[in-house]
């Protein structure tokens, strides 16, 4: 099996193997497969008809998403487990990432365990963009605060406007640093400066959408994410500069009032940390979007 490193120009092949299904989770796309790159050796090959995607670093090999493919191709599953275990010498780190709940009972029928993982929160535009009722009070009352006392503009965010949204993401990690002594979160946030760096670079090529929103001329606020299908935005990053009150409600519900075509935003998972989970559930998901981990059951593989 010849695995392929991942290049921009693979996206048309990505897409066609991304259409055979609609999915709700917000790994299903080129652009949150690409990004990733900052820290992974991404690879892929078609297996029976079916695109797998390697994801590769340190600690060994996986799969991000399961094998896309236009109908169940079972023969698949252990010839990536085959590629996997080729590379990793603890064979327990092979594995399957982000499988759909659809998708868990099929993978149980083969003989196959599936661990439940991190949802995805899947929440309503139009509550976002409308931010209507007692549930949003505080959230309502942080974006009238921040209109009331600040002269600020929005705009598209623009390749031009990489410099300094990167100048605001580095200000914005020292003081979630200084706020927080988790080193895992730390971590993960000296992480996604490179996968952010990355995105902004590949901005056009990859389809993102996002605003910046300028407080006396500077960015002070940007967001920006990707189309997932016909119904479902996911927004990959929101930074503030934390000091200015009501600037996340306020981009937060301008973003999602720009994206009035679609009737839902995935505000993706929360990494398993207890803050964000906090945060993502404050905006009162119409729902979380269950994903799974599948691994070989050592009695029956």
């Amino acid at each position: 099996m010849k695995l392929n490193k991942l290049f921009l120009k693979d996206q048309k092949v990505f897409k066609r193997h991304l259409d055979f299904s609609i999915y709700e989770l917000a790994v299903f796309s080129f652009a949150n497969i690409y990004i990733w790159k900052a820290l992974y050796d991404i690879e892929w090959a078609v297996i029976e008809d079916s695109l797998c995607v390697f994801f590769r670093d340190r600690v060994g090999c996986f799969m991000y998403l399961p094998p896309l493919a236009a109908g169940p191709r079972p023969g698949v599953i252990p010839q990536a487990f085959a590629a996997m275990d080729k590379i990793n010498k603890n064979k327990d780190i092979s594995r399957i990432e982000n499988i759909p709940q659809g998708e868990r009972d099929y993978y149980r029928s083969l003989g196959y365990l599936c661990h439940e993982k991190y949802p995805d929160y899947l929440c309503s535009r139009s509550d976002l963009a409308l931010l209507k009722g007692n549930k949003f009070k505080s959230q309502r009352a942080a974006y009238n605060y921040f209109i009331k006392h600040y002269a600020y503009t929005v705009s598209c965010l623009r390749l031009a406007d990489q410099k300094d949204c990167l100048d605001l993401f580095d200000s914005w990690i020292k003081e979630r640093k200084a706020q927080c002594n988790d080193g895992v979160y730390c971590g993960m946030l000296e992480d996604n400066r490179k996968v952010i760096q990355d995105a902004l670079v590949n901005y056009k090529q990859l389809n993102l959408e996002g605003i910046v929103v300028r407080v006396d001329k500077e960015i002070k606020a940007f967001s920006f994410g990707y189309r997932l299908n016909n119904n479902i935005f996911c927004i990959l990053y929101e930074i503030t500069d934390l000091a200015i009150k009501g600037l996340a409600q306020f981009v937060f519900r301008r973003f999602s009032q720009d994206l009035k075509s679609y009737p839902y935003i995935n505000i993706l998972d929360d990494s398993g940390l207890e803050n964000l989970r906090k945060t993502k559930l404050a905006y009162k998901p119409v729902r979380l979007i269950p994903a799974y981990v599948v691994t070989r059951d050592d009695r029956k593989h």
